[in-house]
């Protein structure tokens, strides 16, 4: 009796100690300042528990204060420090992972992973491990260097184009570029920045390149050397024959070359074209330029012709003077003559004993105005100056 009563007492022990789940995460983790970490904490699930909460705490002072709980409710970040940068898994069984984005200086501390089961007796069991959080900065990896274009490091003269300095690391991450001189001389400072542009490209900007990244820890590291051409635009580019050199990786130098023949391939068409052909093909601004030209032509011909037949529609009259002595001396017929647009008349028309109009008009819309002076005016012009003009106007009832 005292023997089986041992082993039942033995077979509880047993369940009690290995029954429920067990947490498993590691004593400390390290994270990159302004990176990225996951601090892992799992179990394996046991048939008949169930998970009812998991709380995530961050020790602050001598208390540790909960940022993070997941319930029957659902998710919830409990300070706003952590909101939008913090996340645990929830999609493997098992898995409750804390993932912390962006880390900074003051995020080092001692986390706590804590989770709660209910037992197929219906008792709740609870388990925890604590973790050690540790922030240090990164020192800068070996840069790479890529086009911003995609076009390779072989461009014809005039392209825009610039050149990509990329590392990695705890920032800030200072750039230098340089390019290398000959007779073995120093490198030369060309820029400041992680990206070097060239807004038109010259064949003088040909050369060998290479970055330079420096963070805060670390020592300064130095990208491989690209060979950057530039091809003269008056001078078709043999790729076929010539291929761009660089010292990066065999796959990445692959994978450039390609790049730079499938582009190349196209400018060696369009250029054969042009050269085949030269008189078709032109641009649409120079089609468009040469129909405005034609339109402004047509349009000033248009004003020009407008403008002189208005001006011949004019009426320009002449006055002949007469002057009073003469024409009383004389005792003669004085006719006065008025020209419209060029066109006068030397016939005079028959003769009234006062002035009268002639029904007669030419072709230029000119009228003559038969003016007889006789010795009946004689009273009347010793009133006036010696000098007049007699002013002939135009009756409106004549065309």
């Amino acid at each position: 009796m005292g023997l089986l009563l041992g082993l039942l007492f033995l077979g509880h022990l047993t369940v009690v100690t290995y029954g429920h789940p067990i947490l498993e995460a590691p004593e400390s983790v390290t994270g990159p300042w302004k990176g990225d970490v996951n601090i892992p904490c799992t179990y394996g699930p046991l048939q008949g528990y169930t998970q009812v909460m998991v709380k995530w705490l961050v020790q602050r002072g001598w208390d540790p204060v909960t940022i993070f709980l997941r319930d029957s409710s659902g998710d919830h970040i409990q300070l706003a420090k952590y909101r939008g940068r913090l996340q645990v898994n929830h999609e493997v069984p098992g898995d409750v992972s804390l993932q912390l984005n962006t880390l900074e200086m003051d995020d080092r501390s001692h986390y706590t992973c804590e989770v709660t089961w209910q037992t197929p007796s219906g008792n709740q069991v609870v388990r925890d491990k604590i973790i050690d959080l540790r922030i240090q900065k990164v020192s800068v990896s070996k840069p790479t260097v890529t086009t911003g274009s995609g076009y390779g490091f072989t461009v014809p003269q005039g392209m825009r184009i610039s050149l990509q300095c990329q590392a990695w690391g705890s920032p800030p991450i200072s750039y230098v570029w340089y390019k290398e001189q000959t007779n073995n001389q120093e490198p030369i400072k060309v820029a400041v920045l992680s990206t070097l542009l060239f807004k038109h490209a010259m064949v003088a900007d040909s050369g060998s390149y290479f970055c330079a990244a420096k963070g805060r820890v670390g020592s300064e590291q130095r990208s491989n050397i690209v060979k950057f051409v530039v091809k003269d635009s008056s001078k078709p580019l043999k790729t076929k024959t010539e291929a761009p050199t660089t010292m990066q990786s065999p796959l990445e130098e692959t994978s450039t070359v390609k790049l730079i023949w499938k582009w190349t391939t196209e400018v060696d068409v369009y250029l054969g074209a042009a050269s085949a052909e030269p008189g078709k093909g032109l641009p649409v601004f120079s089609i468009v330029l040469i129909i405005s030209l034609c339109c402004i032509v047509v349009f000033i011909m248009a004003y020009v012709m407008v403008c002189r037949k208005t001006s011949q529609q004019e009426h320009v009259y002449e006055v002949a003077r007469i002057h009073t002595r003469q024409a009383r001396n004389s005792g003669e017929n004085w006719r006065v003559a008025i020209f419209t647009s060029g066109c006068s008349s030397e016939e005079p028309s028959s003769q009234t004993p006062g002035n009268d109009y002639s029904d007669d008009t030419c072709l230029g819309q000119e009228y003559q105005i038969i003016t007889q002076i006789n010795s009946d005016y004689t009273h009347l012009l010793h009133t006036v100056s010696p000098d007049y003009e007699l002013l002939a106007t135009k009756d409106e009832r004549v065309c």
